[in-house]
């Protein structure tokens, strides 16, 4: 996907349109007034008469999506005045205000034959004004309906401003750290990925895509980008059909059920095809497997690149490879516009493809309300009013709260006290409110983002607080010694260290995923100098191979980048006004050379120890991570209890409950994550040695418990067998319980079908509790 333009370089297309928008008819006659439930009932009906009325060239304009203003990507076109007068465009995007929008769908509207609204979409990722924790970050927060609010505040801003769908949520699975894009999903493990697909979805769409709060979602991208070799974005996604269904594809699932009104195709190839031209993802998979009735969108010049992908001679083969596989809307490379209706004429692709994908188009137009509001309820007005409010602001705070992960609280160094006289806080990223806004930002506002410094400014009213950049996230090492007279004057030292944002991006992959530049030299020089408690605060958008800083750093909280409250709720933590909750959702190496590293992985015939030597290990390092998935420390502490099996049996029709106990066995009130993951002890295919299916936050008061009851069913325990089936095998099944994937406390019980032979599993949609 593009980058989304920063509001200083927007060349409204509205200065191009303005000229050419007087009134010729009204805004909404291509579609009387009617009730929703009306609508609803006639939708095949009223699109199929559109279809009906339009030419050839106009149906393959409602597939022709372009950026409105400016390529961002190559190959990009900028929309013109006569293509939306010809109905050559279906979809703009990096288009963005109220009056903007109107000036330019008011062509469409009222000027074009059809008088067919333009769906306008941007990259909304984790916030339009309001910027949120990046999804990486927020997935650390292990609490989904907290993302499906982030993600309704950031759907009713865009919507305000006049947007109607968003390419967005990223719901890959990513093992992979030196992949920039890792950033952008929920992580490596496809349970908690699931949750938050699903939330997502929910939350930018709502109870109706016809709200004037709700935008279209875009599950993305379809499917296994997040499998790149060697972590090289765009590169080939070589998976088994096993681990495509296994691991990446139930999030998409997910989405799907979830409503999701598009998926947009990924770069990649799978198993050889690309994605932009395969058709088992996207019929098969997608269409008929799952049942899907939504829109596929090509990925920018997705279609165009399948030229380098060498399935195709020229522009014809790869746009009928395209459209033939499913991938209804062309992103930008307009191989469908100029290609498709000699194909159609050929009858290389048929009337019938083209008008069902015409038909998806029109449906999302229509479930989105645009044929009886072409201007979605926006009004400049509006769009003023709904830009970071209070409101959204305390969202925002406790979703940045929620997503900060203390790894390590070595002799208690933290929370630091408040009386602190002299507080000394180092580092470049410290001062960068822009960088706390992370990557794909929407339309947001440095301006409106707290830096650490500030924040910590802000906790501290009364103190000294002593700021110096040390060393740069470069190279940079000129402010090293100014750094270390200040830590050595300071009662507490604070160093902030880490990325920048477009190092955890797109087309941003890291051959080393280090601490960058200077950082580690300038931790160091202060570690050395000084005995004052230290912390180190991270700001990244990856697990970074950081096992020196680990070592000679005894208190290190993981941030992310948190969005316009990132310097609050950091100050929140750091000094006891809240108390970490936040679990890993993504296995931290020990050095860059373990990537990829995940915790459900397989046993093999010889499983990892550190001590024998012909094991799967590593000479020169230790075969274990740094920190596991799910990690995540607070400042109380919990003790968690053995589960508790309702049966020590189960069937195909069975549920078998978890109970688990957990207690606040420390001296502040505190959340934990209670995580619970199963195991199949014997099966026909391989398992991984652990994988999750369950997990809760719970809030305690200090020496209180709780009992948290899980439910695992049929859908929980079956897998793709050797014959792609996917089944309940009888036999012996572990689940563990505990505060991450290295829990200990277990139980075992035993699935049996009757008759001893494996029990099919409907392929339903994921479990998501």
């Amino acid at each position: 996907m593009t980058r989304a333009f920063p509001r200083s370089t927007i060349l409204t297309l509205a200065l191009v349109v303005a000229s050419a928008c007087a009134p010729q008819r009204p805004a909404t006659s291509a579609m009387p007034a009617a009730s929703p439930t009306v609508r609803a009932a006639g939708e095949d009906r009223f699109v199929d008469s559109l279809l009906a009325k339009m030419t050839l060239e106009e149906k393959v304009g409602q597939l022709n999506q372009l950026s409105g203003l400016a390529a961002t990507g190559p190959g990009g076109n900028v929309a013109g005045v006569e293509m939306l007068r010809r109905g050559e465009i279906g979809s703009l995007f990096n288009v963005v205000g109220a009056d903007t929008i109107a000036k330019i769908q008011r062509v469409a509207v009222e000027q074009s034959r059809m008088h067919i609204p333009i769906v306008f979409g941007l990259d909304v990722i984790h916030g339009y004004r309001t910027t949120f924790p990046v999804p990486l970050g927020e997935a650390a927060s292990w609490d989904p309906d907290l993302a499906r609010q982030t993600a309704h505040v950031a759907a009713a801003e865009a919507s305000a401003a006049g947007l109607h769908w968003t390419f967005a949520p990223m719901v890959d699975i990513a093992r992979d750290a030196r992949w920039g894009r890792i950033v952008e999903g929920a992580g490596e493990d496809p349970y908690l990925g699931a949750a938050f697909a699903d939330a997502r979805v929910r939350g930018f769409q709502g109870a109706s895509l016809a709200d004037h709060a709700s935008i279209a979602a875009t599950a993305k991208h379809f499917a296994a980008y997040g499998a790149a070799e060697a972590g090289r974005d765009y590169n080939v996604a070589d998976v088994s059909e096993r681990t495509l269904r296994e691991v990446y594809l139930p999030p998409f699932h997910a989405a799907v059920c979830a409503g999701t009104a598009s998926l947009m195709s990924s770069f990649n190839e799978v198993a050889g095809i690309p994605a932009h031209a395969n058709p088992l993802l996207t019929t098969q998979i997608l269409r008929h497997e799952w049942g899907f009735d939504g829109m596929v969108v090509s990925d920018w010049t997705g279609i165009g690149e399948l030229l380098n992908h060498g399935i195709g001679a020229d522009t014809a083969d790869i746009a009928a490879a395209a459209i033939n596989a499913g991938v209804d809307m062309d992103m930008v490379s307009e191989s469908y516009r100029h290609a498709l209706p000699a194909l159609v004429r050929s009858g290389r692709v048929s009337q019938a493809t083209l008008d069902e994908a015409v038909r998806r188009v029109l449906r999302m137009k229509y479930r989105l309300g645009l044929f009886r509001d072409p201007y979605h309820g926006a009004t400049a007005q509006g769009e003023a009013s709904a830009m970071v409010t209070p409101a959204s602001r305390a969202i925002a705070r406790q979703s940045a709260r929620e997503s900060i992960v203390l790894l390590k609280n070595d002799g208690n160094v933290l929370p630091l006290r408040k009386d602190l006289k002299t507080v000394a806080v180092i580092g470049s990223l410290a001062e960068d409110a822009g960088a706390a806004l992370g990557n794909w930002t929407g339309q947001g506002h440095w301006e409106d983002a707290i830096s650490v410094l500030a924040g910590i400014k802000a906790a501290l009213p009364n103190a000294n607080v002593v700021f110096s950049r040390g060393a740069s996230v470069t190279a940079d090492t000129g402010g090293i010694a100014d750094a270390v007279a200040a830590a050595k004057r300071a009662d507490a030292v604070i160093v902030v260290v880490g990325e920048t944002p477009d190092m955890s991006a797109e087309a941003s992959s890291r051959a080393t995923i280090d601490v960058p530049g200077a950082q580690m030299k300038l931790v160091r020089a202060v570690r050395a100098a000084t005995s004052a408690p230290t912390v180190v605060v991270l700001m990244n958008g990856r697990p970074l191979a950081m096992q020196e800083l680990n070592d000679i750093s005894p208190a290190i909280v993981e941030s992310w980048f948190l969005g316009v409250e990132h310097g609050n709720a950091v100050a929140d933590v750091l000094f006891g006004d809240y108390d970490p909750s936040g679990k890993l959702p993504v296995t931290f190496p020990r050095v860059t050379g373990q990537v990829p590293i995940y915790y459900a992985h397989k046993n093999t015939g010889r499983p990892s120890n550190d001590n024998d030597k012909y094991v799967s290990r590593y000479l020169d390092v230790s075969y274990t991570p740094l920190y596991v998935f799910g990690h995540g420390l607070s400042y109380t502490t919990f003790t968690i209890g053995a589960p508790q099996l309702s049966a020590q049996t189960m069937g195909a029709s069975d549920t078998l409950h978890v109970r688990v106990s957990v207690t606040n066995s420390g001296r502040v009130a505190g959340t934990e994550v209670v995580q619970l993951y199963l195991r199949d002890d014997v099966s026909s295919v391989t398992r991984p040695v652990r994988e999750l299916r369950g997990f809760r936050r719970v809030t305690l008061a200090p020496g209180e418990s709780r009992v948290v009851d899980f439910a695992l069913d049929a859908r929980d325990l079956a897998f793709y067998d050797a014959s792609m089936r996917r089944v309940v095998e009888p036999g012996t099944f572990t689940v563990f319980a505990g505060n991450s994937s290295a829990a200990t406390q277990s139980a075992r019980f035993t699935f049996t079908s009757g008759n001893g032979q494996p029990v099919p599993v409907a392929a339903g949609c994921p479990v998501v509790r």
